[in-house]
């Protein structure tokens, strides 16, 4: 990219409202049932989502503290007595942060890891997808990802698996997909899932 390009941006609103209405579609009664992410039920991973959340809306505002340090694996995340106002609200607050076009410029943190605003911006849209379809697995809902946060997640997960080694991606073992399957199946592959998986009867 020169210098004179403009910054890459991609609205996250639209993959953010899809999470929203996927975890609205969430009964009580499904919040213990497993997911495709080891060791988390669906109320863990629904607690994850909203600190991941909140962390990268702080990223791209490079509003740096206690929510970008934290990494993800520092402890098992749950949900709140208000998770079903809260997560909604802190999706919508992590779109509007990066729609900022200095939030995909200089250099932030998220994890406790420091990355540049653009290489940020995608991973969350990686994680707003791949966790959606995670979602939508484990409650049995159907999944339509936005296309442009699709595209941004399958080539981050393509290019990390082009970087290091072939058969290990982001999140573990590259799972071989057809080359000649959905975007979402060969993307969910690349993140270390089997696009087959299904809930237990």
């Amino acid at each position: 990219m020169t210098r004179d390009t403009p910054t890459p941006t991609l609205d996250l609103g639209p993959q953010a409202r899809v999470l929203a209405r996927l975890a609205e579609g969430v009964s009580d009664a499904r919040l213990a049932d497993p997911t495709p992410c080891p060791d988390l039920a669906v109320r863990n991973l629904l607690g994850h989502l909203t600190g991941l959340a909140v962390a990268f809306r702080d990223a791209a505002r490079k509003d740096l503290g206690v929510t970008t340090d934290t990494s993800p694996e520092a402890s098992v995340p749950d949900i709140g007595p208000g998770w079903r106002e809260e997560l909604p609200k802190v999706l919508g607050e992590l779109a509007g942060a990066w729609r900022d076009p200095g939030a995909w410029t200089g250099m932030t943190r998220a994890g406790g890891i420091d990355l540049p605003g653009e290489v940020a911006g995608a991973v969350v849209a990686d994680e707003l997808v791949i966790h959606g379809w995670d979602l939508a697995r484990a409650t049995g809902q159907e999944y339509d990802p936005d296309p442009a946060a699709l595209q941004a997640s399958y080539g981050l997960l393509a290019a990390s698996a082009e970087e290091g080694d072939r058969d290990e991606g982001m999140f573990g073992p590259v799972v071989p997909v057809p080359a000649d399957a959905p975007l979402l199946d060969r993307a969910v592959g690349l993140s270390g899932r089997d696009p087959r998986w299904t809930r237990p009867a």
